[in-house]
């Protein structure tokens, strides 16, 4: 049987993981990469999978959210930690590498396999076929536009403006109090409450918190988001502008004291079982270390724990609960996939396993067999799953994080302990999967 090449889109580390596995697979597959013939504002070389920020995987740990994504990617033969793990340099407890060699590398690799067509050029629209978007987050501008046209959402491209999200057990509900405001509805958000003082001396302490510096072309795109303020930047403009803003206490009573406070920090519930929640209102650009402690000056939030944390930073990413299932398939084009920061997962671990998915699933559409879902138990499955069904209006980019994941159902006090059970969890899930759909370790789609 002859099969009509796939194409991906985007030569990062998406892109290129997903072009190894359709090739894996016994698939023809183009792999379209602009680079050097096009660079976007933050890549330097020609290389596939060019790490432009840190050279670091992130934890090496499997009890660790990064690692154990990096243990699944092991699992499933992905060449991105293949290569990572070769190229590693020494990091403390962190995955790292020579940014370098290990770009050269997968370069050599791809391009040397006899079913890639690794291609220099800019991919102007989305093609017909199986295709596989894995063009990142500074997507082209004409590309942007035709993804934008075929999705049919008002905005793609933007200036992206997150707030930090809190794991929900190392928030003090001693303090912390669930209401709505003005009790409309069921109570739906943590409220932290401030007196006077407390929230002077916040307020003090963003004013004077370190901020992170923008680059030039973000800095051009930050002046028309006027309605997605900094909180320091509220902060600097008066003394009450926060206050009649995201800390307005106003319709916000503690049922537990009667009293209505000077400032109410509210949190939102970020996923299903209210194991996340979301800083309402506090998109930033502090360092991250600055966020962590001026943040934990906030009543109820003196242990908060971060699974992400503020950015802002020119972004393109879909809005992936309307676009995209758990299969990476577009719902309104089963041939079209997606993978990487574009679906709004973050950081280089999680762009790869979503390269790995995109690029398997794409396979098996071409051998006319079903696309797969990955257990929800898994650090991958519950990535995509929380992707493809957060509450659209609220949706931000996630980074892979024991928040995610589904509880253990059994009450663990110690994290150490509680992080190896899903651990121990999720792998012993993968084999059971793997051995159901593939055929031996190596992987080979066409037996399976």
């Amino acid at each position: 049987m002859i099969l009509e090449p796939i194409q991906v889109i985007g030569g990062g580390l998406a892109g290129t993981e997903a072009a190894w596995q359709i090739a894996q697979a016994g698939v023809p597959v183009i792999l379209h990469e602009m680079r050097p013939l096009r660079f976007s504002p933050a890549h330097h070389t020609e290389n596939l999978a060019e790490l432009v920020c840190s050279n670091s995987f992130g934890a090496m740990a499997s009890d660790r959210a990064a690692g154990l994504l990096h243990e699944e990617l092991r699992k499933l033969d992905s060449i991105v930690i293949s290569k990572a793990d070769e190229h590693a340099v020494p990091a403390g407890g962190a995955l790292a590498v020579d940014r370098g060699k290990f770009g050269e590398d997968l370069t050599q690799t791809l391009a040397n396999h006899p079913l890639i067509d690794l291609r220099r050029g800019e991919v102007k629209e989305v093609p017909g076929g199986i295709v596989v978007l894995a063009s990142g987050p500074l997507t082209s501008p004409q590309l942007s536009a035709d993804i934008q046209q075929f999705t049919g959402l008002e905005y793609l491209n933007f200036f992206d403006a997150a707030s930090p999200i809190i794991v929900g057990d190392s928030i003090n509900r001693d303090i912390a109090f669930m209401a709505s405001r003005y009790d409309k509805g069921e109570a739906a958000y943590l409220n932290c409450p401030m007196s006077k003082q407390q929230y002077l001396e916040f307020r003090e302490a963003l004013c004077q918190a370190e901020q992170t510096e923008l680059k030039d072309f973000e800095r051009e795109t930050a002046k028309f988001f006027e309605a997605c303020l900094p909180i320091e930047e509220m902060a600097q403009r008066g003394e009450d502008t926060m206050r009649y803003g995201p800390l307005k206490p106003v319709g916000l009573t503690d049922g537990r004291t009667g009293e209505r406070n000077y400032a109410v920090v509210q949190l939102r519930q970020e996923d299903k079982a209210g194991q996340l929640w979301n800083m309402v209102g506090f998109q930033t650009n502090l360092r991250w270390g600055e966020q962590k402690r001026v943040f934990r000056m906030i009543p109820g939030l003196e242990n908060a724990e971060f699974v992400r944390l503020g950015v802002m930073h020119r972004n393109t990413f879909l809005n992936a609960p309307q676009l995209i299932l758990p299969t990476l398939q577009f719902k309104q084009r089963h041939t079209l996939l997606a993978a990487g920061q574009l679906i709004g997962t973050e950081g280089y671990t999680a762009a790869s396993a979503g390269g790995w998915l995109a690029g398997t699933n794409a396979a098996r559409i071409a051998l006319g067999k079903e696309p797969l879902t990955l257990p929800n138990t898994t650090m991958m499955g519950s990535l995509f799953e929380f992707i493809s069904g957060a509450a659209p209006k609220h949706f931000q980019p996630m980074p892979p994080n024991f928040g995610i994941v589904p509880d253990l159902g059994v009450k663990i006090k110690s994290k150490p302990e509680k992080y190896g059970r899903y651990r121990d969890r999720s792998l012993a899930n993968l084999d059971q999967w793997k051995s159901q759909y593939f055929s031996s370790l190596s992987r080979n789609l066409n037996n399976s």
